[in-house]
């Protein structure tokens, strides 16, 4: 399995504990930026991230800002993305397991890079449990076909 990283600066903080946690698992991971502490707009890795996901190119995501808000709206946008903002190590578990969410977000401000480790381990190992929630899966799925 190979995952998509994408980060604006105020995510840049957790970006090695996300690296960690994923190469702890035995995955591979590509990085598509920022590099650095300068200003940037976290839609441009929004976008990055969710388009190699959506087409196919990664296998899931993990994206980084501030807030872990912004950047998970962003990647929202790109049909076939569900980008899951977490906090907490349930949220982890229930985006993959009841959501399938193939995009992970979290917030630099307010993630220790301690807890982005843990979350991002624990929705990489999820399974997607399917059943009902397959149903309601495809249901979200449908609404991007209501406005596109």
């Amino acid at each position: 399995m190979t995952i998509a990283i994408g980060s604006d600066h105020g995510g840049i903080v957790l970006k090695e504990a996300v690296i960690r946690a994923i190469e702890s698992l035995g995955m591979k991971y590509v990085d598509y930026g920022t590099f650095g502490t300068e200003s940037v707009d976290y839609p441009d890795y929004a976008e990055k991230v969710a388009s190699a996901v959506a087409r196919g190119e990664q296998d899931k995501g993990v994206l980084l800002c501030g807030t872990g808000i912004g950047i998970s709206i962003a990647a929202n946008k790109i049909n076939g993305i569900r980008c899951a903002h977490v906090t907490d190590a349930f949220s982890a578990k229930m985006a993959a397991e009841h959501n399938d969410a193939n995009i992970l977000a979290m917030g630099g401000r307010i993630t220790s890079p301690a807890d982005a480790y843990e979350f991002t381990r624990i929705f990489l190992t999820t399974p997607f449990a399917g059943g009902r929630h397959a149903t309601r899966v495809d249901k979200i799925m449908r609404l991007e076909k209501l406005n596109g």
